[in-house]
């Protein structure tokens, strides 16, 4: 099962290029110190000497726990921080979250088993990354630089300022999160998810009304929330409800929510597995930064509404590969690798608004091919409708 981005085929650096890394508010350009918690030490020293191939300024250090990692004020104090899946009798992730508290700054990646199936989108609120074990040295290069890049555009003063001139920017999602916590809890039930959908009377309709459809209701009626939800599954009730309330005001909410849940729905299709949420929730969002007002003065030839969407989904604390999708996928060739989530996201945004694809960018990550089955999916009549 795909849970993250594949390795790359080829190294993405060298000629003693340095990678920028915004650290605890600042740009750093030096060599980048890299601790690696857990695993084979013995592994880890084969990555670094591969690195240093690379003719990248990087130090690769291994710490046998999370005690051994330097502190943050200390010498060594790491940029980037990479857990092994089981640290000691630990979690992973659970530990990353831990050093993360104690590193906020740093780039954080989670090494996983193959075939892991968690879910991503609670994985990704702690690391930038998710890896496959045994780490390696080309995806390392891969994932680090690109999350150097997202830092870089998002840390653009120009950007900044642009927001800055908005004045009121839109709140956070707070049912849609709450939703989410909620999801998670193995103790959870339909009847108390119900109650936090009839927080909002407007997506209780909206949920009742799309549990009726001809897609979802087999020609049985139900008038009441907790049936509803059931008949939905999660994740169907966590994108409506996300693009009820992303969507909620404005002269163009209706067209701006109906057009992201169509984004949403072919973007999960064109993953697998996990990453097929996070596909559905970044397509969702794909085109958020529609929502702040022109009057702004935000110059759209050099502040995009996916960059500016990307800022505001990244000050709502979303995860890592989502903001990246909001962010590139109208420029999917600037993020390094394989076609994942940012390359759904551009893929269906651009089909439903009735554009063609980036040719060359599907072609760079083997998925042309594909595109005639896509743009089916998008002529064929609306599954929900």
């Amino acid at each position: 099962m795909r849970v993250v981005q594949e390795r790359a085929v080829r190294a993405t650096a060298g000629g003693g290029r340095t990678v920028s890394l915004p650290v605890q508010g600042t740009l750093k350009v030096n060599a980048v110190q890299i601790v690696v918690v857990g695993g084979d030490a013995g592994h880890v020293a084969g990555v670094a000497q591969e690195l240093s191939e690379h003719d990248l300024e990087w130090h690769l250090a291994h710490a046998a726990s999370a005690a051994d990692v330097p502190s943050a004020d200390g010498t060594g104090a790491p940029d980037v921080l990479v857990c092994a899946s089981r640290v000691g009798s630990s979690d992973g992730l659970a530990v990353l979250a831990d050093l993360g508290r104690r590193h906020p700054g740093a780039v954080r990646i989670l090494l996983v088993e193959p075939g892991d199936d968690r879910d991503l989108l609670q994985a990704f609120t702690t690391s930038h990354r998710i890896l496959v074990e045994p780490l390696d040295s080309l995806a390392l290069i891969e994932a680090v630089e690109s999350v150097a890049e997202l830092r870089t555009l998002l840390d653009d003063p120009a950007l900044k300022q642009a927001i800055e001139r908005v004045g009121t920017l839109p709140a956070a999602p707070r049912q849609y999160l709450a939703l989410t916590a909620l999801l998670r809890d193995p103790d959870s039930t339909a009847g108390k998810i119900a109650e936090v959908v009839a927080q909002d009377p407007t997506v209780a309709a909206r949920v009742l009304r799309l549990s009726n459809s001809a897609y979802y209701s087999g020609g049985r009626e139900i008038t009441d929330l907790r049936s509803a939800v059931t008949r939905l599954g999660h994740n169907t009730l966590r994108q409506l409800v996300l693009a009820s309330e992303v969507f909620s005001a404005g002269p163009e909410a209706d067209e701006l929510r109906d057009r992201a849940l169509r984004i949403s729905q072919l973007a999960g299709k064109l993953l697998a597995g996990p990453s097929a949420d996070l596909a559905s929730t970044a397509g969702l969002l794909a085109e958020v930064g529609l929502l702040l007002p022109r009057t702004a003065g935000i110059d759209t030839a050099t502040t995009p509404y996916s960059t500016t969407g990307a800022y505001l989904l990244g000050l709502w604390g979303l995860p890592g590969p989502i903001v990246e999708a909001v962010a590139f996928h109208d420029r999917p060739s600037r993020v390094r690798g394989s076609f994942w989530v940012t390359g759904a996201v551009h893929v269906a945004a651009a089909l439903v608004n009735g554009r063609e694809p980036d040719e060359a960018y599907l072609r760079s990550v083997g998925q042309f091919d594909r595109l005639p089955r896509w743009r089916a999916m998008v002529e064929a009549p609306a599954e929900a409708d």
